[in-house]
């Protein structure tokens, strides 16, 4: 009864789609996984500091397709399309690198986040980036949160920050909640991310939840199923 499940898996299926969409045998299973783990870790490091929400892979026999989701498109795209078509032949190349059969027809959409201050990972990130900039823990937590819960559709949000905060000797966490946050409702829809803020005395990290509303199913497409 007293087990932590993350918010994400435990709305699998009910509320939430996998980040890796693909069907292979046992043979290519483990190369394909092993890509998509090794892969999202590169892209993570290298598109840090360009608000990354999500990065979810699809693919089948003859297509592989990369889909990242962020607030600010434009710094990923670049002038013309030369960052993506740059990020694009990266991928490729590190592809390559992890031994991964690579398919002829390989596409790249870059998807705009049009509400990022309810998306939990857009938040972690820019707390990190506050508390990156020397800012005081207190508040940029307190400034976040409001912004939060000024969003579009949002009913409840939670910071938890734990670490060397303000650089005492002893590691420490502090929390700041408004709103409601019902884990254990699996059609309430719950946004949960986990991120680190690197500073010169040690790491500090960066947990938010974000409650945006219950879900419900569509009563026209029950009667249709009945």
């Amino acid at each position: 009864m007293s087990k932590i499940v993350h918010p994400y898996a435990h709305r699998l299926i009910i509320l939430r789609d996998w980040k890796s969409r693909w069907f292979a045998d046992t043979k290519k299973y483990c190369s394909y996984l092993k890509g998509d783990v090794l892969l999202r870790e590169y892209l993570e490091k290298k598109l840090r500091g360009m608000y990354i929400s999500s990065i979810e892979i699809e693919r089948n026999q003859k297509s592989t397709r990369f889909i990242i989701k962020t607030s600010r498109p434009g710094l990923i795209i670049g002038r013309s399309g030369e960052g993506a078509t740059k990020l694009k032949a990266d991928i490729l190349k590190k592809m390559a690198k992890l031994k991964l059969t690579n398919t002829e027809d390989f596409k790249l959409e870059i998807v705009e986040i049009q509400n990022p201050e309810a998306d939990a990972a857009i938040v972690a990130y820019m707390i990190a980036e506050g508390l990156e900039k020397r800012m005081p823990y207190r508040r940029v937590i307190k400034q976040i949160i409001e912004k939060v819960m000024s969003a579009r559709g949002v009913e409840g949000a939670r910071v938890l920050l734990s670490g060397r905060l303000g650089g005492a000797e002893i590691a420490r966490s502090e929390e700041l909640k408004r709103g409601s946050i019902p884990l254990q409702t699996f059609r309430a829809d719950i946004d949960f991310k986990r991120e680190r803020a690197v500073l010169p005395y040690g790491t500090i990290g960066v947990k938010v939840w974000i409650y945006r509303g219950k879900i419900f199913a569509d009563k026209k497409k029950d009667i249709v199923n009945q």
